[in-house]
C-alpha cells in the first residue's frame, strides 16, 4: 500500500506514486493484464512504486492538460475559501470557464449562486527577476481584508517554481498571523505529465491543513462523497440506507472539508479523482473508504451499494433497495436495449470514469469497438483489487479492441474515429467534440458527470443516446461541408499511433535527447513497415 505522506507540503506526482502513463495502444485486456497489481505479477512482476508500463512515445504533442488548472478547479471552488494564484495573470485565464461551471454546480446543488473567489499576484517581468514574495504577502493581506475567508490556498505555477519563491514560509507566517489554514499547493504545470496530479495537490493540502485532526465525535450516518460539480444524485441513493451525504471538494465549505474525518465512510464518483483523498482519510484519520468498483451499470452499482452497506452496517436496507431498483429499472432498460440495438459507441474521457461509462454503454447493448482514455493509472492508492476498474470492465463486459491512452491528442483522435466509425461518442472534455463532428459523428458532452451514476444512470444514458441520435443527420451534413485540418497524407493513415512507431516519418533524426530541427516530407507507410 502506498503511504500518503502528509508531512511534506508537496504531493508526489502520479508518475512517481502510481506509475501513471499518458500514451499506450492495444486491447483493453492487454492493458489490464500488464496493470494487474490486484492479481499479482502485473507491471513486470512489481507492485506499488515498481509498477511501470512501457509507454508509447511520439515525436511531438499536439495538446496537453495542466496540473495547476486541476488544483485550481478544486481549491478555487470551495465556497468560503480563497485561492491565490501566485503566477502571471495568464495562469488565471482558466477561471472564465471554471466560473461558469461553478455557478451551474451551485444552482444544481441548491447553494447560493456566486462567482469563484480567485485572485492573482499578477507577476511581471521584474518579479521574475527579483522574486515575487513581497507581492504574495501583500496579496494575502488584501484577500484577508476584502473577504475574511475561512481558508486561503496559495497555488504555485510554472513561473514561480522556476524562480523558487518560498510559498511555504508565507503560508506558515500568515497561518499563524490570521489564525486560519493558509495552504501552499505545489501544483506547477510541469510537475506531472498528467493533470490528475493537480487533484492530488489540492486534496493533499486539505488533508494536511483543513481536515479536523482529533474529532470529538463520529457521525455514523455521514458519508463523504468526492465529486466535481455534478447534480445531487447521491443524496436520494444514500437516503435508502439512512445515510447523509457530505460532498467534497468542489462547492464544499471549509467546515464540510473539516468534518470529513468524522464520517463513517468515503466514496468517490471516480477512482481517478478520489482515491488520494479517500486513502489519506483512511490512513491518517481512520475513515474507511468503500473498496469496490464504481457505481456504474447494474452490476457495478450492486457491488458498490453492498460494500457501502457493509461498512455502515446497513446490509438489510441495501438488499431491499437493490431489489426495488432492479424491479423498477429492468423493464425500462429492456425497452431501451431494443431501441438501441445495432448502435456502436465510443468513450473519450478520464481514465476510471471512462471505465465506468463503458460499463453503462455495454449494459445498454451498445457495441464498443474502441475508446480513448486520457491517462492510465496502473494502480490506485489503495492497491485494492476491488477498485481495479479496468479489470472489472474487461471481466464483466468483455474486451475492447482499440483501447487507446492519449492525452487529448486530436490528430490521434481523428484517425481512431475514422477507423472505428462509431455512431456516437461520449465525452467530457469537449474540446475534442468538433473532431468527431467533422467526421459526421454526434457527441454526448457529459457536463454533468453524475448523469450516468447508479441504477437511474443507465436509464438516463439510454434516453440521452436516443435524443442525440435524432440529430445525427446534422453532423453528417456538417461533415460534407467542412475541410479536414490535416494533410492528405495523415488522413490516409489508418493507424493513429503510426508516429509513435515510426517517428522518422516526419523527422530526419530522432535522438535520445529529442528530435532534430530538420524536417522532411513524410511518405505513406503501411502497418508493419520499418
Amino acid at each position: 500500500m502506498t503511504k500518503i505522506n502528509i508531512e511534506n507540503t508537496a504531493v508526489e506526482s502520479r508518475e512517481q506514486r502510481l506509475g501513471t502513463i499518458v500514451s499506450w495502444y492495444g486491447k483493453a485486456s492487454e492493458l489490464s493484464e500488464i496493470s494487474q497489481y490486484s492479481k499479482g505479477g502485473g507491471c513486470g512482476g512489481g507492485k506499488g512504486r515498481r509498477c511501470t508500463i512501457c509507454e508509447a512515445s511520439g515525436p511531438f504533442s499536439q495538446a496537453s492538460g495542466c496540473t495547476d488548472a486541476m488544483a485550481e478547479c478544486q481549491a478555487g471552488n470551495i465556497r468560503d475559501a480563497v485561492l491565490i494564484k501566485h503566477a502571471p495573470l495568464g495562469c488565471s485565464s482558466f477561471q472564465v470557464a471554471l466560473n461558469t461551471i461553478y455557478r451551474y454546480g451551485l444552482a444544481m446543488r441548491g447553494h447560493k449562486i456566486e462567482n469563484v473567489t480567485v485572485t492573482s499576484t499578477n507577476l511581471r517581468e521584474d518579479d521574475m527577476v527579483f522574486g515575487g514574495i513581497d507581492k504574495l504577502r501583500l496579496t494575502v493581506e488584501d484577500v484577508w481584508d476584502r473577504y475574511h475567508p475561512k481558508a486561503i490556498f496559495i497555488g504555485a505555477a510554472c513561473a514561480t517554481a522556476i524562480i523558487g519563491d518560498d510559498i511555504d514560509s508565507v503560508a506558515i507566517e500568515y497561518g499563524e498571523k490570521l489564525g486560519i489554514p493558509v495552504i501552499p499547493m505545489h501544483c506547477e504545470g510541469f510537475r506531472s505529465k498528467h493533470w490528475s496530479t493537480g487533484f492530488d495537490a489540492s486534496q493533499h493540502g486539505i488533508l494536511r491543513s483543513i481536515v479536523r485532526k482529533n474529532p470529538e465525535k463520529k457521525q455514523e450516518d455521514l458519508v463523504n462523497v468526492i465529486s466535481l460539480w455534478g447534480s445531487d444524485v447521491f443524496t436520494p441513493m444514500l437516503k435508502n440506507l439512512n445515510l447523509r451525504v457530505n460532498y467534497v471538494v468542489d462547492m464544499a465549505s471549509v467546515e464540510d472539508l473539516a468534518q470529513t474525518s468524522e464520517a463513517a465512510a468515503t466514496v468517490a464518483f471516480c477512482n481517478t479523482l478520489g482515491t488520494y483523498l479517500s486513502e489519506g482519510l483512511e490512513q491518517h484519520y481512520g475513515v474507511p473508504q468503500v473498496r469496490a468498483t464504481q457505481p456504474y451499470g447494474i452490476k457495478g452499482t450492486d457491488e458498490w451499494i453492498r460494500a457501502l452497506a457493509k461498512l455502515t452496517h446497513r446490509e438489510e436496507l441495501a438488499e431491499e433497495y437493490i431489489a426495488r431498483e432492479h424491479a423498477r429499472i429492468e423493464p425500462i432498460i429492456d425497452g431501451l436495449r431494443k431501441q438501441l440495438a445495432g448502435l456502436s459507441g465510443f468513450v473519450a474521457t478520464g481514465s476510471a470514469y471512462a471505465h465506468g461509462m463503458m460499463c453503462v454503454l455495454r449494459e445498454l447493448g451498445i457495441t464498443l469497438k474502441g475508446s480513448q482514455v486520457f491517462h492510465h493509472d496502473p494502480i490506485y492508492d489503495s492497491e485494492d483489487p476491488a477498485q481495479d476498474t479496468l479489470a472489472f470492465l474487461v471481466d464483466n463486459y468483455g474486451d475492447i479492441e482499440d483501447f487507446t491512452v492519449s492525452v487529448r491528442q486530436p490528430y490521434q483522435f481523428y484517425t481512431t474515429l475514422k477507423k472505428v466509425k462509431p455512431d456516437f461518442i461520449t465525452i467530457r472534455h469537449n474540446g475534442l467534440a468538433p473532431v468527431a463532428s467533422r467526421l459526421g459523428i454526434p457527441s454526448i458532452p457529459l457536463g454533468d458527470e453524475h448523469q450516468a451514476i447508479g441504477y437511474q444512470g443507465v436509464i438516463n444514458m439510454g434516453f440521452i443516446i436516443l435524443a442525440v441520435m435524432k440529430r445525427q443527420r446534422f453532423h453528417q451534413d456538417l461533415a460534407k461541408h467542412v475541410k479536414s485540418p490535416y494533410s492528405q497524407w495523415w488522413t490516409a493513415q489508418t493507424d493513429a499511433n503510426i508516429l509513435s512507431k515510426h517517428p522518422e516519418l516526419i523527422w530526419d533524426d530522432v535522438s535520445d535527447a529529442g528530435v532534430s530541427a530538420v524536417k522532411r516530407a513524410p511518405q505513406p507507410i503501411s502497418e508493419g513497415t520499418g
